[in-house]
């Protein structure tokens, strides 16, 4: 028995999955690190769909533009390099969705997408962009899966990358990673090698996945400090990383980012506003499962995914549920037999409510017994995991009670049941 098996919820509650949305476009113009964020502001629902990398599909004028650039850089004297494994004149398919990505963020306009383009090449050859992943990052392990990771993938399949600035507060952290030049550099090299991991996942292909999402926690994050190591992290993605991200998502905002965005909201595009999706704190998890499903969502952003479940093959899906303001919702899981173990996860987004388990025995007589015992559930808590062995038949009954509150809560669960390895004739 899993996840997908039946269940009796009170309130005859059903599982939801949200749909997926469609997914935008990076800007193809250059943006300072703040000037990004304040973008991130446009709080909408995004509306266009990333464009298509069918030849047939594209305009007269963009084949035009393509076939272009292909004639002017077979005269260049980059005609023969590649860029991410493919060879840019090989006049296969991943060779045009790279050359469109490169005119779409200049527009089409042929001269100024292959001087990107020439100028991306040269980067990447100076760099060591090629061989990045290769490289072993000597003291930055404590920074994998905290600052920078790839982990899991959004709803249409794009690989997600994390991005986590908070534990630079701390003096000491920040001086041994930007104490000087040197160590800017190296963490610079890090955070490329970082990108390519998600770059290395995608199809480059039509019709397939071809960019990455990016979730930013602007929580406790010092800007001044990092405002350098911000600045050229942006000029480099942007120059040389062109239409790779379709969406932004930014969590735990500030709240005077509204202010902000009141002031340069008129000078924003609606395509640049689209790809931009803003969570202040205490919303991160009913922001993030708009797009990505719970089992792929780290545990401290309100998903059922902790480091160790990647070791273990792909996640277990979870089941998704909504629990209303002056609600109490029971997960009624019946059929475990006598000497079976059941192992969940449960997690509300934001908690504040009360939570807990009971093993309910199908014998007359029987009594109910506690698994865990009823405790209030702070904001911060992540999911929990547990798991019980039965002494008889029974269900398991997890309970959460929002009573207490007027506000609406995303939440997820799933579990699994191990039968006993001796069963009675």
């Amino acid at each position: 028995m899993n996840s997908s098996s039946p269940i009796c919820v009170q309130k005859a509650l059903k599982c939801k999955e949200s749909a997926p949305e469609s997914s935008p476009k990076p800007q193809p113009f250059k943006k300072s690190f703040v000037s990004s964020l304040m973008e991130a502001a446009t709080l909408r629902t995004p509306s266009f769909k990333e464009d298509s990398y069918f030849i047939p599909h594209l305009k007269p004028s963009d084949k035009k533009a393509l076939q272009e650039l292909k004639d002017k850089l077979q005269a260049s004297s980059t005609s023969s390099t590649s860029m991410w494994g493919s060879p840019l004149l090989g006049g296969d398919e991943k060779a045009d969705v790279i050359l469109l990505k490169f005119l779409r963020a200049r527009d089409f306009k042929v001269s100024d997408s292959l001087h990107m383009l020439e100028n991306c090449l040269s980067w990447r050859k100076d760099f060591g962009a090629d061989n990045i992943l290769e490289e072993d990052f000597l003291g930055f392990k404590e920074l994998e899966g905290v600052v920078a990771y790839m982990h899991g993938y959004d709803r249409e399949g794009h690989p997600v990358c994390y991005n986590a600035y908070g534990v630079f507060k701390d003096k000491e952290m920040y001086e041994r990673i930007f104490g000087d030049e040197e160590k800017l550099k190296r963490f610079l090299r890090w955070r490329v090698q970082v990108l390519e991991r998600g770059i290395a996942q995608l199809h480059f292909k039509p019709g397939g996945i071809n960019s990455i999402i990016q979730v930013t926690d602007l929580k406790d994050m010092p800007k001044r400090e990092l405002r350098v190591a911000s600045n050229q992290i942006l000029s480099l993605f942007q120059d040389n990383y062109p239409e790779m991200v379709a969406r932004k998502i930014f969590i735990n905002v500030p709240w005077y980012f509204s202010v902000l965005y009141s002031m340069f909201s008129p000078f924003l595009t609606q395509r640049t506003k689209s790809k931009f999706v803003i969570s202040k704190e205490g919303n991160v998890a009913e922001t993030l499962y708009k797009f990505i499903r719970p089992e792929d969502i780290p545990v401290q952003y309100g998903g059922l995914s902790r480091p160790t479940d990647l070791q273990n093959g792909p996640p277990k899906p979870a089941s998704e549920f909504t629990v209303k303001g002056g609600e109490k919702v029971n997960i009624q899981i019946e059929g475990i037999e006598a000497g079976a173990t059941i192992t969940w996860d449960i997690v509300v987004g934001g908690w504040e409510l009360e939570y807990n388990a009971e093993f309910v025995p199908n014998a007359e007589g029987s009594y109910t017994i506690v698994v865990e015992k009823p405790r209030k559930i702070l904001a911060n808590e992540e999911a929990i995991h547990n798991s019980y062995t039965s002494q008889e038949a029974g269900k398991m009954v997890l309970s959460v009670d929002n009573t207490s509150s007027r506000k609406r809560k995303v939440a997820a669960y799933r579990y699994i049941v191990h039968k006993s390895a001796t069963i009675s004739a």
